[in-house]
């Protein structure tokens, strides 16, 4: 939590003028009593009506601060709730930017979309309490027992009897809470990561008629939360019961002993009522400690989470210097490269060895699984080599600067991945200071502008979510132009182009052509590979065969295969 709490740090001069505004609406709270008693014994009973107006004026005038301060103090806390709120998430946004794919793997997005949301909501309501509440609360229990003794010590011992136990009680239900509360913020995150995996797949799920399967799916996730979600609030609302049988109890004995005593003169009527009104303070201060635990509970298990992400690596924050580096070289090599990914068990990739020449057309095949996408993410450091050596420009990536070293490599991932908003602020993604030139330039390179301007608002046209409202092979060219429009010298495609018909295909890898630029295309078409310099087979993680087309169909038995498949094995 001391993570979290370093944030209000730049706010601590509002949280000290919030605090005295609270401190004064306590000093008004803690001395009423006092006026009340004076009214009481040397107004009402001595029938003294100036005496009785006076006191009643200063009441009113204390009341008028009290109010002015209340309202000062709920602006300013809210002002320093709201900026410590929206300080923490572009804390974690950042955070989350520099995280290389192997630290995301330990984070569910559907955690992280938690995190930045309801985590973060957690401990501003906490902060807005512990201005306006959590700190008046012990101190109106604290204030009220001094007072007590101060004006009465005869029956204030009787006051505080049930204190010790209250304060223990209370302690332990905390730290119950706590332990309930993450649970459910863990089970919050499955749920989360489910609604959102359902969303994704309701055209499938429309399509098949499934909505009652995953409306029972969603009652199996669903259910655990209510359940602990009503364990933690009995828990919670145990608190008031166990609080007023204590208190009440306690003022009881206040008033049995107070009334013998005014009996025998040798209590004041107005000093019993004031007692009462310390009393009912006292109760008013630890019915907030209710609500003050379970806001503490959750966001302390928030803080915890926040902090996890917070204090997590940020790998790819390191820069190193890259003024050695040649950038018109073009070339990529593997080097007895083995891989396996962070969270597994095998190696994906096993003594990977091969050159990518200067300009050449380098194109990866293989089955499902054999570690195509595995062995491109490699090239940019999406993933770091378990053993081995990968060089861009006979460099070894990991001494290039890792943002030098993406902005020359044009990546192209197998999942299409297109944002909300226009085309054109699709296609600037990849470099937001492209002039519109150089964006028709790409889509005209892509293959994608003739269609965008068969659009009713061509380049303006809103993209939906993910592109809901374009074809397969349109977003795969808008990612492939938003991939050229940084003007790499290596352009890598993850099997973007198999939304594409031959056609299209054939003048999109004649426009590359002409570019200075080398590139790595991972494809499942033999059509494709016939002109390739060369094209690397891979099986299970090994290389298998590596030529071209005609030299892998006069030794590859694999490559024959496909070939065949496909049609293609004679001609």
């Amino acid at each position: 939590m001391k993570t979290v709490i370093k944030f209000t740090k730049p706010y601590i001069g509002l949280m000290i003028i919030a605090i005295i505004l609270m401190l004064s609406e306590l000093f008004v709270d803690m001395y009423a009593p006092i006026l009340m008693k004076n009214i009481i014994d040397n107004g009402i009973l001595k029938n003294d009506t100036g005496y009785i107006q006076l006191y009643l004026l200063i009441m009113l005038a204390l009341s008028a601060m009290a109010f002015v301060a209340g309202i000062l103090n709920s602006f300013i806390s809210s002002h320093v709730c709201h900026m410590f709120s929206y300080d923490i998430r572009n804390a974690l946004f950042r955070k989350i930017q520099g995280f290389s794919l192997k630290t995301l793997s330990r984070f569910k997005t559907s955690s992280l979309i938690t995190r930045l949301t309801s985590d973060v909501i957690a401990n501003e309501m906490v902060l807005f309490m512990s201005l306006r509440i959590m700190l008046k609360a012990p101190l109106s229990v604290i204030g009220s027992i001094i007072m007590s003794f101060i004006v009465a010590p005869d029956i204030a011992l009787y006051l505080i009897m049930g204190t010790p136990l209250l304060a223990l009680f209370l302690f332990f239900t905390a730290r119950a809470g706590m332990k309930i509360f993450l649970i459910i913020q863990q089970r919050t995150d499955g749920l989360n990561r489910f609604i959102q995996q359902n969303l994704e797949g309701v055209r499938l799920i429309k399509s098949t008629l499934n909505g009652p399967y995953e409306t029972e799916k969603f009652d199996d996730v669903a259910s655990p939360i209510r359940v602990d979600t009503v364990r933690a609030l009995r828990l919670m609302e145990s608190i008031m019961p166990v609080l007023l049988l204590i208190m009440n109890g306690s003022l009881l004995l206040v008033i049995w002993f107070g009334s013998d005593l005014i009996q025998v003169n040798t209590l004041e009527v107005g000093s019993l009522v004031a007692v009462i009104n310390y009393a009912l303070r006292m109760q008013g201060g630890f019915s907030m400690f209710a609500f003050i635990i379970i806001a503490f509970s959750r966001a302390k298990s928030s803080a915890d989470r926040i902090s996890e992400v917070l204090l997590a690596p940020a790998d790819e924050v390191v820069l190193n210097d890259d003024s050695h580096h040649s950038y018109h070289s073009n070339t990529v090599e593997f080097r007895n490269v083995t891989f396996k990914y962070p969270t597994g068990q095998q190696n994906v990739l096993e003594d990977i060895s091969f050159k990518v020449n200067v300009g050449e057309k380098f194109v990866i095949m293989g089955q499902t699984g054999s570690g195509k996408s595995a062995l491109l993410s490699l090239i940019p450091r999406m993933y770091e080599v378990s053993a081995g050596q990968i060089l861009v420009n006979q460099q070894d990536v990991r001494d290039w600067d890792i943002k030098a070293l993406r902005d020359f490599i044009g990546y192209v991932p197998q999942k299409t991945t297109l944002f909300t908003g226009s085309i054109i602020d699709n296609v600037r993604w990849g470099d937001s200071a492209a002039t519109s030139e150089e964006v028709f330039n790409a889509t005209q390179i892509a293959q994608i502008h003739d269609s965008i301007m068969n659009f009713d608002d061509d380049y303006a046209t809103k993209v939906g979510q993910q592109g809901v409202n374009l074809s397969g092979g349109q977003k795969q060219r808008l990612a492939i132009a938003r991939a050229l429009i940084k003007k790499p010298g290596i352009l890598i495609l993850d099997d973007s182009t198999s939304a594409l018909d031959i056609h299209t295909e054939n003048r999109l890898f004649d426009s590359l052509k002409e570019l200075d630029m080398t590139r790595i295309i991972v494809t499942q078409k033999i059509h494709t590979a016939k002109t390739a310099d060369h094209i690397l087979l891979l099986e299970a993680g090994h290389i298998v065969a590596l030529g071209t087309h005609e030299e892998l169909m006069n030794s590859s038995q694999l490559y024959r295969d496909i070939a065949d498949s496909q049609g293609e094995a004679h001609d």
